[in-house]
């Protein structure tokens, strides 16, 4: 499996909130945000492992010269308008086959995301399969509509009758995805929703991977809270 971790945003909200470190050298219980992930995707049989950080971002460089997580590891230093943008650089350097992007600052449980990516890896049916949760940890949380057997069929912006998840925040797919990727390029588009919403557009088969709860560190007391949710 191949892995990706979009880490080049500016973390504004942080700072502003009294947060001195850059978002992903936040840590929870010790470990920095973007060490734990690449540590758990290392476990999670990891062929190669990409990540996008800032050009301001030297300190967070500097610590991911330090990793050897036992595979191929392609930093990206580029300051990009987007996480859409940054996604795009990593698919750039990405390897071929199926992989697996996250933000930075997405919190999961362990065994929560081991037995998603279990899942997609075993999955033949399905172009992408997209963690989702009941859980709302967001400002301007993205829907998940889907039907009877978990297919996802729209990303809405409002919540609708019937709709029972949100996004997660973490996107496992395959090559497809990049040709979709493109394409919203080439159109203008800038937001990872919209992304979402063309791979919809493009005919891809997206399943639904319920996940009881994952968590976002947007804010300073997100940290703690964070900490006490990988905790329990």
């Amino acid at each position: 499996m191949n892995y990706a971790i979009i880490a080049a945003g500016q973390g504004s909200r942080l700072v502003q909130e009294g947060v001195q470190k850059p978002k992903p050298l936040v840590e929870l219980n010790g470990e920095p945000m973007i060490a734990r992930l690449i540590r758990i995707f290392a476990e999670n049989n990891a062929e190669s492992i990409s990540v996008i950080v800032n050009e301001e971002m030297t300190e967070v460089k500097a610590l991911l010269d330090t990793l050897n997580p036992g595979c191929e590891l392609n930093v990206v230093v580029k300051t990009t308008p987007s996480s859409m943008h940054s996604f795009y650089e990593l698919s750039r350097v990405m390897k071929p086959g199926k992989f697996c992007l996250t933000t930075v600052d997405t919190v999961f449980k362990e065994k929560d995301f081991a037995s998603y990516v279990r899942a997609f890896d075993e999955d033949t049916d399905n172009d992408g399969m997209m963690a989702v949760t009941p859980f709302i940890d967001d400002e301007k949380p993205l829907f998940v509509e889907t039907d009877e057997q978990n297919s996802i069929k729209a990303f809405l912006d409002e919540h609708a009758d019937g709709v029972k998840y949100v996004s997660g925040g973490v996107y496992a797919l395959n090559e497809k995805a990049v040709r979709v990727l493109e394409e919203c390029m080439a159109n203008g588009m800038s937001r990872m929703r919209n992304f979402q919403r063309g791979l919809i557009a493009a005919g891809l088969k997206l399943k639904a991977y319920p996940i009881e709860k994952i968590v976002d560190v947007d804010h300073a007391n997100d940290i703690e809270t964070a900490e006490r949710f990988i905790s329990e």
